[in-house]
């Protein structure tokens, strides 16, 4: 077996993973074909990758040009502790007001753990007014787990 594979996480591997992770850098692609990477608090949508942005941002402006997106998920300080999920996919508006709000009130839970609801959503409706949500389709997924190289 090719160290690939060996450190390859399984698909509910992944998926626990991307649960009980927080934040991911979000790479869009600029005008003139650059990226354009971020950092960003992100939630889930049906298991796919969720997250919400003004829409004069400029990862937003390159998305209405162009959805394809990657996503980095990845933890670790030692390199036998690395583990990350990259997703390549299109990132997909979502234009019901309400999943919207409820894309919002996914990422804030995220940015703020344990914080009840009612308190997040006053905060989570006034900047929605200003704020578009995409989810990820995914078309490729590579994971790594370094820990199982020991």
């Amino acid at each position: 077996m090719n160290q690939r594979a060996r450190i390859s996480m399984s698909d509910d591997e992944v998926t626990a993973f991307l649960e009980g992770s927080r934040k991911l850098q979000l790479a869009t692609i600029n005008p003139d074909g650059t990226p354009h990477l971020v950092t960003m608090f992100y939630g889930l949508a049906e298991g796919r990758i969720a997250f919400w942005t003004y829409g004069k941002a400029q990862k937003a402006r390159n998305l209405s040009r162009d959805p394809r997106v990657s996503c980095l998920v990845e933890a670790g300080e030692n390199y036998d502790e690395l583990r990350g999920v990259l997703l390549y996919g299109k990132a997909e508006q979502v234009l019901e007001p309400d999943r919207v709000m409820e894309i919002g009130m996914a990422v804030a839970r995220r940015m703020t753990p344990g914080v009840p609801d009612e308190l997040l959503r006053p905060y989570v409706e006034k900047t929605g007014r200003k704020r578009l949500a995409y989810v990820v389709e995914r078309t490729k997924v590579v994971s790594w787990d370094h820990g199982r190289l020991t």
